[in-house]
């Protein structure tokens, strides 16, 4: 008689969603997010990552630092992609510019403090 719970097994083994083979469904790929990170003092850094492909990235820059009066810069991340940067706390602007630029408020993520 042998014992069968002695065999082994690794619970933290990526073994597929039991949920479903779904991959899309909770993913973060669909959204673009704002966030705000704190520099030094009272400087802060605005984050705006996930933009649709069809969005040339240095001309929204281009236009989000005359809009804005800000200085920002294009980041190339290698798992995130083109990430804009801008000095400051410029969240509702960019989420009030993408909106009347005809992007769904529903797909705009805003974070920070």
């Amino acid at each position: 008689m042998s014992v069968q719970n002695l065999n082994t097994f690794d619970p933290f083994a990526d073994e597929g969603d039991p949920l479903g083979d779904n991959e899309n469904v909770g993913s973060q790929a669909d959204y673009i997010h704002i966030r705000i990170q704190q520099r030094n003092g009272r400087k802060t850094l605005t984050t705006l990552q996930g933009l649709p492909k069809q969005y040339d990235s240095k001309k929204l820059l281009k236009a989000f630092k005359k809009e804005f009066a800000c200085n920002g810069t294009l980041v190339d991340d290698e798992k995130l992609g083109k990430v804009i940067q801008l000095q400051g706390d410029q969240r509702l602007k960019i989420s009030t510019f993408l909106t009347d630029e005809g992007i769904d408020r529903a797909t705009i993520k805003v974070h920070g403090f």
